[in-house]
């Protein structure tokens, strides 16, 4: 499975990097309903912030987000997993399809984690050389004042 496509599939919510029920099941090729069941008979392997269900709002916002119909009226919210929800899946669905899709997703989400530290080292970077050129745009400024308007000196009269 292709990485890029799993990374548009990686959603922030609440948080969370988290990917959707039926993202999953289409990827582990289940139904979203099978894949659901199979998480609701094990849930105690799944704590809040494995997988949660979204909220009404959630869903439109992400309906919007990712313009994609309403499923055909889905009748229930769809799930929400997380990185360790995900990993969990693994054990719940225990096919080798739902394995190699497994290792996929977890690939793209290091993947996802080693961009976000890179542009985080980034920012620190551009904003140290934006203070050190700040701070000697403010000595050329000085400067060119002093060229543009030199000070003239005081001077005691003489004679008269």
């Amino acid at each position: 499975m292709e990485l890029a496509i799993i990374q548009n599939k990686v959603f922030t919510l609440r948080g969370y990097k988290i990917m959707l029920d039926f993202d999953l099941a289409e990827m582990y090729e289940v139904e979203t309903k099978v894949l659901k069941q199979a998480v609701r008979r094990n849930l105690d392997r799944f704590p809040d912030d494995f997988m949660f269900e979204l909220t009404q709002k959630e869903a439109e916002n992400l309906r919007s987000q990712i313009v994609t119909s309403s499923r055909g009226g889905a009748r229930y919210l769809p799930f929400a997993f997380t990185e360790q929800g995900v990993a969990m899946l693994s054990s719940v669905l225990k096919s080798k399809k739902a394995l190699a899709v497994n290792i996929s997703i977890m690939r793209a989400f290091v993947m996802i984690r080693q961009h976000y530290l890179d542009s985080e080292e980034l920012k620190i970077r551009i904003g140290k050389l934006e203070d050190e050129m700040h701070l000697k745009f403010d000595d050329i400024h000085q400067a060119l004042n002093y060229l543009l308007n030199p000070p003239t000196p005081e001077r005691n009269s003489i004679g008269f």
